[in-house]
C-alpha cells in the first residue's frame, strides 16, 4: 500500500536485523526510500557509521543530503548541502524555531566533499544536467531537488538526513524531504484490482474512477467494535456506498475494485 518510506536508523546502532529485514522487503515491492539517521543526540551516534552500514549490509547507494553539526550532547544542528547552508534549532520543545547559518568553518571542507559526492550522482540522471556539469555549471536548487526525487524514483540512490526526533531537530527539513522527493500518488502505476466478476481491471489514481481500496489490516476495538484499514486508490465520488466498501474490503487480499 506504500507509495514511498522514510527508513528510520538509529545513529547509535546503525543497521539493525530489523532494518535488513524491511529493507528487503522494499526492494521486492520496489518502495522508494530516503534514510532518516535518527537519534543524533545519543550516546555513541555516529552518521557516517550509518552510512557505511547501508553500504556494508543492505548493498545499497547511500548519498548525504545533510551533514549533522555535532553529535551526542552537542548536537545542534544539519548541514543542509542542496542549499550548501547551516541549519540550528534555538530549542527543543515541538515547536522550536530554527535558523540558517553559514557552514561552521571546521565543516566546510567536509561539506564541500560530501556536496561534490552528491552532485556527481545527481547529475548522472539526466544527459542535459550532466553536459552543463562537465561545463563547469553546478545545477541550480530546483534542478538538483528534481535530481535527487528521480533517484529516488528509480532506486539510483538513497538520500541520507539526520536529526533527533525526540530533541525536535531536524523533523521539519525531513518532512519537506517527504514532499520534495517520495511520490505522489499520480506518480506511481496504475493499480490492477480484480471486479465483482472475477475479471482483473486497472484503476488510475483518479476522483473521477470507480472506488478502488486496499485492505491492509483488520483492529478490533472494545469500544467501536471492527475497525478495518483502508488505502483508496481511486474513488469518483468523495462517500462511497457503504455496500461498496463492504464489498471491497472482503477481499482484502489483492486491491479490491467496485
Amino acid at each position: 500500500m506504500l507509495d514511498g518510506a522514510v527508513c528510520v536508523l538509529d545513529s547509535n546502532q546503525g543497521v539493525e536485523p530489523q532494518t535488513e529485514t524491511v529493507w528487503r522487503q522494499g526492494d521486492k515491492y520496489r518502495v522508494p526510500r530516503i534514510v532518516f539517521a535518527n537519534k543524533m543526540d545519543k550516546t555513541g551516534a555516529d552518521f557516517y557509521k550509518c552510512m557505511q552500514d547501508i553500504v556494508d549490509r543492505l548493498g545499497a547507494k547511500p548519498i548525504a543530503i545533510q551533514l549533522p553539526i555535532g553529535s551526542e550532547n552537542n548536537f545542534k544542528g544539519l548541514v543542509d548541502l542542496v542549499r550548501m547552508k547551516g541549519v540550528v534549532w534555538e530549542e527543543e520543545k515541538l515547536d522550536a524555531k530554527f535558523i540558517d547559518i553559514d557552514i561552521p568553518e571546521d565543516m566546510v571542507e567536509k561539506a564541500k566533499e560530501y556536496r561534490e559526492k552528491l552532485l556527481e550522482s545527481a547529475v548522472e540522471l539526466d544527459d542535459e544536467v550532466l553536459a552543463a556539469y562537465l561545463d563547469g555549471n553546478e545545477p541550480d536548487e530546483a534542478t538538483l531537488k528534481r535530481m535527487i526525487r528521480k533517484a529516488v524514483l528509480t532506486g539510483a540512490f538513497f538520500p541520507v538526513l539526520c536529526g533527533s526526533a525526540f530533541k525536535n531537530k531536524g523533523v521539519q527539513p525531513l518532512l519537506d524531504a517527504v514532499v520534495d522527493y517520495l511520490p505522489s500518488p499520480v506518480d506511481v502505476p496504475a493499480i490492477k484490482g480484480i471486479d465483482e466478476d472475477g475479471n482483473e481491471v486497472i484503476r488510475l489514481p483518479n476522483d473521477k474512477e470507480p472506488l478502488a481500496l486496499l485492505a491492509f489490516k483488520i483492529m478490533d476495538d472494545p469500544f467501536v467494535g471492527t475497525i478495518t484499514f483502508c488505502r483508496i486508490y481511486s474513488a469518483r465520488c468523495c462517500r462511497a456506498p457503504a455496500s461498496s466498501i463492504r464489498r471491497a474490503t472482503a477481499r482484502s487480499a489483492s486491491a479490491a475494485c467496485c
